[in-house]
């Protein structure tokens, strides 16, 4: 079955592919890849996943790598989880893992691979939101003043904070919409860096869900130490 294939979910039930883009060349982290990092003792990816791999509507896990091979053996962990070679962008991976999608899923779930801290609760959440009709993206309500600059630096905006959110993962998507975004972007040659981006081109609803700061992405090494302290102090 294609990337772009579904059949309709049994009973009412979503049935949820989830793909992990996780192929990044961690030059902010000085160049090494992310996933495999550990944090107390388990490499980033193997977190993220486990609050999917919770889920009994999970159906399939495709994986997007970089660099060859399988270093923390994520596919064997689970038989829903599979890994496929990563696109030279994120929305490349993206493409790559919907591409390789076999299961008949009527959502398609997408989760960085270095964003080890899903709230269960959110998944939820956004996973619901896709079943009823509308993409869904995780994130939290913008607490820093935001401004908007022209290419010299200028600032030439100070938008009103209280409608600018901060975008995490997952996002999640009907997957007609989302098989749709990807034909389009690939057709118009453009490769977002957001997901939600990409289905709210084609005038697809998409709502935000509220999440937490915890549900961090590992991006620099200071990262690393605050995703420590969540889980020494219980909070993730």
């Amino acid at each position: 079955m294609s990337g772009e294939e579904a059949a309709p979910a049994l009973g009412g039930a979503p049935r949820v592919a989830v793909l992990v883009p996780a192929a990044g060349a961690g030059h902010r982290m000085g160049g090494v890849r992310k996933p495999f990092l550990e944090v107390a003792g388990r490499s980033i990816l193997d977190w993220a996943l486990s609050r999917f791999l919770d889920r009994d509507d999970v159906v399939e896990v495709v994986v997007a790598l970089g660099g060859g091979g399988d270093p923390s053996g994520v596919a064997g962990r689970d038989s829903r989880v599979r890994v496929v070679e990563g696109g030279d962008s994120r929305f490349g991976s993206v493409a790559n893992a919907f591409d390789r999608v076999e299961s008949p899923a009527t959502v398609i779930a997408v989760h960085d691979g270095a964003r080890p801290f899903p709230p269960p609760d959110v998944i939820d959440a956004c996973v619901r939101a896709a079943a009823s009709g509308c993409g869904a993206v995780a994130g939290i309500g913008a607490v820093d003043t935001v401004k908007r600059t022209d290419a010299e630096g200028r600032i030439v905006a100070t938008p009103q904070r209280d409608v600018l959110w901060y975008a995490q993962t997952p996002q999640v998507f009907p997957r007609e919409a989302f098989a749709r975004a990807v034909a389009h972007c690939r057709a118009a040659g453009v490769a977002p860096t957001d997901d939600a981006a990409m289905v709210e081109r084609l005038g697809v609803e998409v709502r935000m869900v509220p999440s937490a700061a915890t549900n961090l992405k590992i991006t620099r090494p200071e990262d690393l130490v605050v995703a420590e302290a969540l889980v020494a102090r219980g909070l993730v």
